[in-house]
């Protein structure tokens, strides 16, 4: 259903040791702080939105949560988004959304998620909703049981079935052109 990944926008080789190649030039010390990765990816200082989504992604990826990405995790980060199954990118996506750990996603944390998004790339989509309506529309859709919560098969279900609900999240599920865009500032 349109869920096909485009390998004209995959990253090459060459491209991820070169960013392999900054990180060794940008943290001599091994370690990734969130400011260093927000210059690196070109998170302007003046987009809260950009910040708060980019500091969602390096929680996500700092494992061991002692702040910082140490080299492993930055080339596991890499190899998910650039090179990630579907499947891998929205469990990873599951995670990054599912703020207190606890396996399901409540509305608060999904509305949190869309008011994100929302303000990077929705408002100016052909969504003619509210974040809220977003919220409301994705419970509706993946929330089988209607438990009020969103487990982590109901998310991969509903997003892998409903094209709409794919679309929604679709900044996080194929993060690639956001990172090659971004690559050019780089350095």
């Amino acid at each position: 259903m349109g869920q096909e990944e485009s390998h004209g926008e995959e990253m090459g080789l060459a491209q991820i040791q070169e960013l392999c190649i900054i990180f060794m030039k940008e943290c001599p010390s091994g370690a990734l702080h969130l400011h260093e990765f927000k210059r690196i990816f070109g998170v302007p200082s003046s987009s809260a939105e950009e910040s708060l989504y980019i500091e969602t992604i390096f929680r996500s990826f700092d494992t061991n949560h002692d702040n910082a990405l140490d080299f492993l995790e930055y080339v596991a980060a890499l190899h998910l988004i650039l090179r990630g199954n579907l499947e891998d990118r929205l469990k990873w996506s599951f995670k990054m959304y599912d703020k207190d750990g606890n396996g399901k996603l409540d509305r608060q944390e999904v509305k949190r998620i869309v008011r994100i998004l929302y303000k990077i790339k929705l408002q100016t989509s052909d969504i003619n909703l509210t974040p809220s309506e977003i919220c409301d529309r994705i419970f509706e859709l993946v929330d089988q049981n209607h438990d009020g919560q969103i487990s982590l098969s109901e998310f991969m279900e509903g997003a892998q079935k409903d094209e709409w609900v794919m679309n929604v999240f679709k900044l996080d599920v194929n993060p690639t052109t956001w990172v090659v865009q971004n690559c050019g500032k780089l350095t």
